[in-house]
């Protein structure tokens, strides 16, 4: 039977992510409903995506019995709160990145999953793509020898971006492109908890960061660096430099489909769009959207490829580093 999708949501990435769902067999998944705040919008979406149902809340989606999980493509602003109500309604949930402001309100998330005995994963896509999936098993492997660093950039010219910029719709680099290089170092290092962290970065006049560097020291030794901006463009790639050679994800490191490992080139394309994409390589959500089917099949209630605990973890590295470079938002005082 396949897997019955609502979307929360009738932006941009939820756009991406309805076009990516068409590279997979209906009869595996099948977007029933769109709800949105507007009811226009979500009809708007619901005839260019061919989906039968439309909400013009999100409540009427969390009551809707035909759905088997919800994916929230709200502001990150939105994640604490409409996510809680779609778990309290005992909805599963895949809820974009970052999963929320900060570390409290990740924690209530996870701890209302559990509660309500229902599936929870926040969709950093990029540990469901083939490249992260060989980058595991070539660590497992021990191809490079022991890792002694991880090194991963992030930067893209989104200062022309309102929800980039702005403080009260959660802006700032960290948040939107530099978790996908904590996470990349997590990763890596198996969801371990760094040793230290050390985090300097520049901030724009509305108080977010706009570029920011940091450096963390891990167990036996190993550093790990990442940079990120959304002022400059960046390589956007990540390199795992190891005692007998390198793991080179070249950019877009965030959703990739190259890899080289010890100057051996390896390429893993994606199905091509039927519509235009508003972001890179978004074919690739369905990658995670049959991560959370083959996860809902066998009963689990979060992803191995993105554990819970790990996603605790990231955001208090990210808490950790937002009190560092001195950047506060309005549900830190909460």
């Amino acid at each position: 039977m396949a897997t019955r999708w609502g979307l929360c949501g009738a932006g941009k990435i939820s756009h991406d992510f309805s076009v990516a769902m068409k590279t997979l067999p209906a009869e595996d998944h099948q977007i029933a409903a769109i709800a949105s705040r507007s009811i226009e919008s979500a009809k708007e979406f619901a005839k260019r995506h061919h989906i039968p149902k439309v909400y013009g809340n999100y409540e009427e989606l969390a009551r809707d019995p035909d759905i088997d999980i919800v994916y929230l493509g709200v502001l990150h602003t939105e994640h604490w709160k409409v996510g809680l109500l779609f778990l309290k309604a005992g909805k599963n949930v895949l809820c974009e990145k970052p999963f929320a402001m900060n570390s409290r309100q990740v924690k209530d998330l996870v701890e209302a999953s559990k509660t309500n005995n229902v599936f929870l994963m926040e969709a950093i896509w990029s540990r469901c793509f083939p490249v992260h999936a060989e980058v595991r098993k070539l660590l497992a492997e021990e191809t490079v020898g022991e890792v002694k660093l991880v090194k991963a950039y992030f930067g893209s010219p989104q200062l022309h971006i309102p929800r980039s910029v702005e403080k009260e719709l959660g802006g700032g680099a960290l948040l939107d492109i530099g978790v996908y290089c904590l996470q990349f170092v997590l990763m890596v290092f198996n969801g371990e908890r760094p040793e230290s962290i050390q985090a300097t970065g520049v901030l724009l006049d509305s108080g977010v960061d706009e570029t920011v560097v940091v450096v963390m020291k891990f167990s036996r030794k190993r550093m790990a660096l990442c940079a990120f901006s959304i002022a400059a463009p960046f390589p956007n790639d990540a390199v795992i430099s190891g005692t007998k050679g390198s793991i080179k994800v070249l950019g877009p490191m965030h959703c990739p489909t190259t890899l080289v490992v010890n100057d051996n080139k390896r390429e893993y394309p994606l199905p091509e769009p039927c519509l235009p994409l508003n972001f890179t390589n978004s074919t690739g959500l369905r990658y995670e959207a049959e991560e959370v089917r083959q996860c809902l099949l066998k009963g689990l209630k979060e992803s191995p490829r993105m554990p819970l605990a790990e996603s605790i973890l990231l955001t208090e590295l990210m808490d950790e580093i937002r009190k560092q470079v001195g950047v506060v938002f309005i549900d830190d005082r909460k």
